[in-house]
């Protein structure tokens, strides 16, 4: 049977470059970028009294890529559901997107193109806008950057009017750079038992092949106390599970004077019994550093003993055309130390087939690596040149060979089952989503491996004892111990599917906003308040009186509004 949650690891490694200049050497030459309005033709159009009020409309959101672009999708979701927008089928596209691999950035493309076809209004978001501002087929749409995520009600409100705006800068506090929009906005969780907490955007590195770094740039962490602070706001709202990602989560702190266990050691204290957090993916040099540390972290009942570590090809010399910073001989040192300080820990990596220089005795190099330590979770990719980085100028493997080392490497991957030794085993499990199938709840143990439980409603958001009676390639299958009681983790009742989290918490953090964002934000509060008291036409004329006043607020007008901060 297929697998009902091959893609439970939804941390892939975002792909960082060099060479390019980086977005803010791109926009330092323009001091001010003024969005042009589109007019629009509205000659045959029959259009209802409200129709182009802002608020009003209803919102597709689609969100390709790693768990830091999906913590972006919920935070636009929530922003966008507390000024009065459906996310639902829609009246304007949010393409929120992933500029890892040309596959991604190619369904990007692809929807934009049906968006336009179907004569839907189109904003973009996410890495591919934000690194490649000027492609062709970006032309005339309203773009957000990554670190713009707290304005997209502005951006969208003037989408809905026919107005196209970009807003790409970078957000600073005297001049240090910052991890992004502030973590207290409202959100729209994808699983409301799961919060996806971003801990730092962007990384130190400089690997030939990554198109990332374009988008988030130098590292830049969130101070300690506000990740503490939505770690408390999501327990408090009935999270039992909490995901920490980044591009790179092992360089946590290295910007502003701390590090990654001082930050996981306080996370711990705020894990109510039973729920649990996991780490997201670390490169090998910057855990090297902390390996005592990290595995007594990992130790800990309430971490999953978990750890993703791409290592991308066991060949030192493609390490090195790769400008990776480590060898293979640091990784396994990061692998075996783990294993044995750490019984049982799942270590989770990413392999690269076809870089360019990659001989075939690099390539066995990979496969040694893989039949020794047989990973259980594995994420191969077939290598793609993206644009504007050095390894896209490298001489390129024919994509024959490169397709079948992708094969050869998968086949391998499927030779081994690395389950089957443990059925038999009684284990407690967390139970935090439904399997693609429908058939079953998916749960995970202490190391985050994947088992499928009766889908009782009981189950959903508890810690449940269950004894393992079949195993698959990338799941087991438990049943519950009789007489057993399944655990509440969760210290509240979890928000509904949809609900928003965290509107009293907009304005609770002193912050230095401009005057525009400074009304944003007492719009969102106010606006938010307002749709819940009003109902039927009181709704819609309060909507009214709110939009006028906000305008009143915003004296830039269209004329006055920055692309670039």
């Amino acid at each position: 049977m297929p697998s009902a949650c091959d893609s439970a690891i939804e941390d892939i490694e975002d792909m960082v470059s060099f060479n390019d200049p980086t977005p803010q050497d791109r926009q330092s030459a323009r001091k001010r970028i003024i969005p042009r309005s589109r007019k629009k033709n509205v000659e045959h159009e029959e259009l209802q009294a409200d129709s182009l009020i802002p608020g009003t409309q209803k919102i597709w959101m689609k969100t390709w890529g790693c768990s830091h672009n999906n913590s972006d999708g919920e935070y636009m979701a929530g922003q966008l559901a507390a000024s009065g927008y459906k996310i639902t089928e829609a009246d304007l596209w949010l393409l929120n997107s992933c500029t890892v691999k040309n596959p991604a950035e190619d369904h990007f493309r692809n929807s934009i193109k049906k968006a336009q076809e179907q004569q839907k209004k189109v904003v973009v978001a996410g890495c591919v806008p934000q690194a490649q501002p000027r492609m062709d087929y970006l032309k005339g749409l309203s773009i957000i950057g990554v670190q713009q995520i707290d304005r997209v009600v502005e951006v969208v409100d003037e989408a809905v009017k026919g107005h196209s705006v970009r807003l790409l800068g970078q957000k600073k506090d005297g001049g240090r750079r910052l991890g992004g929009a502030r973590l207290d906005l409202p959100k729209i969780r994808k699983n409301p038992l799961i919060e996806i907490i971003s801990i730092n955007t962007g990384c130190l590195n400089a690997c030939t092949y990554c198109k990332t770094k374009h988008a988030r740039g130098d590292l830049a962490s969130y101070p300690i106390e506000e990740l503490v602070e939505r770690t408390r706001q999501s327990f408090q709202e009935g999270v039992c599970e909490i995901w920490l990602t980044s591009e790179d989560t092992g360089a946590y702190g290295r910007d502003i004077g701390t590090d990654l266990p001082t930050l996981l050691w306080r996370l711990v204290e705020e894990i109510p019994e039973g729920a649990m957090l996991r780490l997201g993916m670390t490169n090998p040099p910057y855990i090297l550093e902390h390996l005592e540390e990290m595995a007594k972290i990992l130790s800990h009942p309430r971490v999953y003993a978990f750890l993703h570590v791409p290592v991308q090809s066991a060949s030192d010399s493609v390490l090195m055309d790769m400008k990776r910073e480590y060898c293979v001989g640091d990784f396994k040192r990061v692998v075996d130390f783990l294993k044995e300080r750490v019984p049982g820990v799942t270590i989770a990596t990413d392999i690269i087939c076809g870089f360019p220089g990659e001989t075939e005795e690099d390539f066995q190099e990979t496969l040694d690596l893989v039949k020794l330590y047989q990973f259980p979770s594995l994420f191969i990719n077939q290598f793609y040149p993206r644009p504007g980085t050095p390894a896209a100028k490298m001489e390129q493997i024919p994509a024959h060979i490169k397709k079948q080392r992708t094969k050869e490497l998968s086949q391998l991957f499927h030779s081994y089952h690395p389950y089957d030794h443990k059925v038999g085993e009684r284990q407690q499990v967390l139970v935090t989503e439904e399997s693609f199938d429908g058939q079953y709840y998916v749960a995970h143990n202490k190391f985050y491996e994947q088992v499928l439980v009766p889908k009782r409603a009981e189950f959903k958001g508890k810690m449940v004892e269950v004894d393992i009676y079949e195993a698959g390639k990338h799941f087991m299958k438990g049943g519950p111990v009789e007489d057993s009681q399944p655990f509440t983790p969760s210290i509240a009742v979890p928000l509904q599917k949809g609900e928003v989290s965290g509107l009293t918490q907009v304005n609770t953090h002193a912050h230095t906003h401009t005057s525009t964002e400074q009304n944003m934000i007492h719009f969102l509060i106010s606006h938010s308040i307002s749709l819940y008291c009003q109902t039927g036409r009181e709704q819609t004329e309060g909507r009214k009186r709110q939009r006028r006043g906000r305008k009143e607020g915003f004296q830039e007008g269209r004329n006055g509004w920055q692309g670039v901060r």
